[in-house]
């Protein structure tokens, strides 16, 4: 039996009928097409799935996707400025050399928003508790500290 469910993706409100067992990962992914948020294992493990709902981090692929309703969710598709131009925690990544295969990219990156949303100035201590939960198997962590870092003293000179 399918439930209709309805919440805002990216600032823009979404209607889709939903499986009650579906998961948030399936429904970005599914009827909405956001493929930007990966699947890597399925279990909570990895942080590949990362997500934002209400200014929280959270694993798309534990989410029960009904819990979504009414919520505010955010992808790393809500980050980029425009359709060619990347967001600042993006393009920090990128500038930091912090992506190579990529897969686990949009969830260090959601993670790293919500750090950042929560503390705009975080210590290295703070940067490495926020992405606990997401693991890198190419680059190494060391660019993506200086990549959150980057990002971070971008943001606090916008006004």
């Amino acid at each position: 039996m399918k439930t209709e469910l309805r919440f805002y993706v990216n600032d823009h409100e979404v209607m889709v009928s939903v499986e009650s067992h579906a998961r948030l990962l399936d429904v970005l992914r599914g009827p909405l097409g956001l493929t930007g948020t990966k699947e890597g294992c399925g279990e909570g493990e990895c942080g590949a799935c990362t997500v934002i709902v209400d200014g929280r981090a959270v694993n798309a692929c534990l989410f029960p996707a009904l819990e979504a309703e009414g919520r505010k969710v955010v992808t790393i598709e809500g980050l980029q400025k425009s359709a060619t131009e990347l967001g600042i925690l993006q393009q920090a990544f990128v500038d930091a050399g912090a992506i190579q295969c990529g897969f686990c990219t949009p969830g260090m990156i959601l993670s790293s928003k919500a750090l950042l949303d929560a503390s705009p100035d975080p210590t290295d201590v703070e940067i490495r508790e926020a992405l606990l939960g997401n693991l890198c198997r190419c680059t190494g962590y060391v660019q993506i500290l200086d990549a959150v870092r980057r990002a971070a003293e971008s943001l606090r000179k916008i006004p």
